[in-house]
Formats: C-alpha cells, sequence, structure tokens
C-alpha cells in the first residue's frame, strides 16, 4: 500500500483526501515511479474545482519527479532505477508511488537534480510552448508578461530576455514586483496600482506590445487586447481570476486586426517527438544557466490542501513542491 490524494466529486481544497491506494504491477505499456517531488500547478485546481472536468472519483496533478520501480513487458528504453519526469496526462502526480505511461516520461540529466525537475517541467514546457511555437519570440519584440512573479511567468520572462525580447512583466506587490525584475522584466507593472493599459502605451511610445501572455483570464483580459499593437497576438493560457467570458470576434478586428489563441501544453506535447523536444528544449536553457528554477514553497504531500488554498490566494511565488 501507498498514500495519495484522491477526490470523490469538484470542490473546494476540503474535498481532497489522503488515502491508502493499491497500485499494483505496471501494464506492458506502463512504468511504475515512485516520486520524490510533485508540482503543484493551477491547472491542478481547475481539475479539483470542476472547471476543468475530470472523470471521477480521480488522483489529481500532472507534474513529478521521481525514480523507475517496474516496467511492463513492453517497455525498452526504461529501467528499474532510472531518474524521470513528467508533465502529462493522466492526473494523479498527488502519490507516493504511481503507473504512468512510459511514453510520457522524459529520462533526468544528472545535472537537474528531483527537485528542481518537479518544479520546472509543466511550468518550463509551458514556457518553452508560448515562447517558441505559440507565437516565435524574437530579438526586438516587445512582450507582456501577466503573473511574471508566477511560477511559469517566471521562468517565462528568463527565457525571453535570453531570446533578446524586452520583457514587460506584471504582477500584484512590490516583493513580487522585485521577483519579475530579478527573472529578465525590463519594466514591472503593479497592477494593483497602475493602469497596466497606459503604463505599456508609455513604455512602448504608443505602438503596443508583440504579443501578451496572460494567464490571469478574466481581470485583464481586455486590457490585454488594448496593450497590443495592429496584428498583435494574444496568448490566453489561464483562468486565475476566472474565466474569459464570451465575446464577439469583431473586438479584434476592431482592436486592429489581433489574433487571439487559447493553446495547452496538452496539445502542443501531444506527441512522444513534441515532447521529447520541448523537454530537452527546456533542458538546454536550465543546464546553460540562461533559465533559474526558483522554488519558492514546499509542502508534504499530505498537506496539498493547504498548497491549494495558499496557491489560489496568491500566497505563493514561484514554483511550489509537494514532497512525498
Amino acid at each position: 500500500m501507498s498514500k495519495a490524494i484522491r477526490i470523490t466529486h469538484p470542490g473546494g481544497p476540503d474535498v481532497m483526501q489522503w488515502l491508502d491506494v493499491e497500485v499494483g504491477e505496471p501494464a506492458a505499456t506502463e512504468a511504475r515511479v515512485r516520486h520524490t517531488a510533485v508540482g503543484l500547478n493551477f491547472i491542478d485546481v481547475y481539475h479539483r474545482s470542476g472547471l476543468y472536468p475530470i472523470a471521477m472519483p480521480s488522483g489529481l496533478g500532472m507534474e513529478a519527479a521521481g525514480v523507475v520501480e517496474a516496467v511492463g513487458s513492453g517497455i525498452s528504453d526504461l529501467q528499474p532505477g532510472d531518474r524521470v519526469a513528467y508533465a502529462s496526462l493522466p492526473v494523479g502526480a498527488y502519490a507516493e508511488v504511481r503507473l504512468m505511461p512510459a511514453q510520457r516520461l522524459i529520462k533526468l540529466p544528472d545535472t537537474i537534480d528531483d527537485n528542481t525537475a518537479a518544479a520546472m517541467m509543466l511550468k518550463g514546457m509551458t514556457a518553452e510552448y508560448l515562447l517558441c511555437r505559440t507565437y516565435a519570440v524574437k530579438a526586438g519584440d516587445v512582450v507582456l508578461l501577466h503573473a511574471a512573479a508566477g511560477g511559469v511567468g517566471q521562468i517565462a520572462a528568463q527565457w525571453a530576455h535570453h531570446l533578446g525580447a524586452t520583457v514587460i512583466g506584471t504582477a500584484g506587490s512590490e516583493e513580487k514586483l522585485e521577483l519579475a525584475r530579478q527573472s529578465g522584466c525590463h519594466h514591472v507593472i503593479n497592477y494593483r496600482e497602475e493602469d497596466f493599459v497606459a503604463r505599456v502605451r508609455e513604455i512602448t511610445e504608443g505602438r503596443g506590445v508583440d504579443v501578451v501572455y496572460d494567464s490571469v483570464g478574466k481581470a485583464t483580459f481586455e486590457g490585454s487586447l488594448d496593450s497590443l499593437r495592429p496584428r498583435g497576438m494574444m496568448v490566453s493560457f489561464g483562468n486565475a481570476s476566472g474565466a474569459v467570458p464570451p465575446f464577439d470576434p469583431a473586438i479584434l478586428s476592431a482592436k486592429g486586426s489581433l489574433y487571439f489563441t487559447r493553446p495547452t501544453i496538452v496539445t502542443y506535447t501531444a506527441s512522444r517527438e513534441d515532447l521529447y523536444a520541448s523537454a530537452h528544449a527546456l533542458f538546454d536553457v536550465v543546464i546553460g544557466g540562461a533559465v533559474h528554477i526558483n522554488i519558492g514553497q514546499t509542502y508534504p504531500l499530505e498537506q496539498a490542501s493547504q498548497a491549494h488554498i495558499d496557491l489560489q490566494a496568491r500566497g505563493t511565488q514561484g514554483s511550489t513542491l509537494l514532497l512525498p
């Protein structure tokens, strides 16, 4: 027997239960992984609350690092003792031990420790597809990045800076603004005290930014559109303040023939080839020193409910780990 977080119905943090579970042996295409560190992400809140529906009863979590304990009969590229990490469906990372589809596991380089891996895989591969594939950031671009002190935000700010972009970051406190500066933001805006649209227009001398990366959602949606240059791209990849309400697509033409997209890591890493390429692009910038992974706080895995409370209250910074 091992322990895992389970939920039987959507709801608040109190629906999470710390239970005994039977894991069993891996099927032909699976591996059994003993977790050493589990990553906390806002998508976990969406799964728990029902915003992103999942079949119940269920586990939670999409990101972890650990050691392979056993592999199925059809697996030839993994063996017991391999250090691995993942950021992928199916949910269930909030567990001491679990079975995973082997094709979703990535072997870890010796130079990346387990805690760093669990703190960076989902957030870092999110930053990769946002910056390199959804809108390919290049030198000279001006980027607006909301929640720049968060887990994705800190990685994305460093990476965009590394790519040669001018990075404008928003956050909600002086402490978080300083974290955004340390992560490579050239300009920072306290969205609680300043009109971020007016400030963006001032910074860009009226032009607007090339791309907005918005994980906040409802509270920043219209302002994000108003911060773009003509034919700029709005990338909505989260709903921390609530879902973006329905809107008339004509608003995009009225504001300058804008582009709008709502990407997900599931789509961008759907194939083994894309998953591998994304993970190794992340490994390269971390090992090369362009991106530093900030682990802001840790919780015992059994206290995942408290971690969710703190995350939703915006009381966390950087990446958060749940430790089995």
